[in-house]
Order: C-alpha cells, then sequence, then structure tokens
C-alpha cells in the first residue's frame, strides 16, 4: 500500500491519510466520480461505484472533500436528496451526533434541505 499526497482536483480533494493500492489516477477519478454522482443525484450510480471500488462510505467520509466540503454538505449544497440520504443511512450515529453539518446548512441557507429530517432522525437529535 501507498500514501497519497494531498491531491487538489478540480472538484474533490482526497486527503493523505487515505491509503490505497491503485495507481493516484485511479483514486483521482474515484474522488471525482463519487462528487459527480452526489451533486447529480444519482445515487445507483454512487452505489456501483463504491461497490466496484470496494470503498464504503465511512471509511472515506473524512478524506474526500467536493467543492470543499465533505460528501454530506456536498448533497445538501446541490439539493441532492437521494444521494444524502444514503450517505445519512451509510455513516454511524457517531459522526452525525455533533450536530456540525446540521449547523452548517442553517448557517449557509440551507435549512430547509429534505437532508436535514434524515440526520437528525439517524443520530437521533
Amino acid at each position: 500500500m501507498i500514501k497519497l499526497p494531498t491531491l487538489l482536483l478540480a472538484t474533490a480533494v482526497v486527503s493523505a491519510s487515505l491509503a490505497y493500492s491503485a495507481p493516484a489516477k485511479a483514486n483521482d477519478q474515484l474522488a471525482i466520480s463519487i462528487c459527480e454522482y452526489i451533486a447529480a443525484d444519482d445515487k445507483n450510480r454512487l452505489r456501483n461505484t463504491l461497490k466496484t471500488s470496494r470503498v464504503k462510505i465511512r471509511n472515506i467520509f473524512g478524506a474526500v472533500l467536493c467543492n470543499g466540503n465533505n460528501m454530506l454538505r456536498h448533497a445538501i449544497a446541490s439539493n441532492a436528496a437521494d444521494t444524502g440520504e444514503f450517505i445519512v443511512k451509510n455513516l454511524s450515529k457517531n459522526e452525525l451526533a455533533d450536530g456540525a453539518d446540521i449547523a452548517w446548512a442553517e448557517a449557509n441557507g440551507h435549512g430547509g434541505s429534505a437532508i436535514i429530517p434524515v440526520i437528525k432522525d439517524r443520530a437521533g437529535l
């Protein structure tokens, strides 16, 4: 396994803490694809890409950034309810319990997002 340096991409950033055995270009493309599928609210393609790559959302959640936001915030900002709900359901309750994503959404004018009640329900808030 190799440790990848932090890579700035057009739509995504892959953190150096993620170790992959695949070449860097494949990881760049994977991160870009994930961000594009979230923005397009294409849950099926997101799910298939993750499954094919043998990657779980909870393992890459803190490492993949889309336009400077984590995947959940990117879904909220993109008004991608289906992919946002998919992301929430694949995260641990502890990851959502601090309410940081809800606070971010409300502070950035996304308080009415359909994803907010899903986060609250999953986190028990």
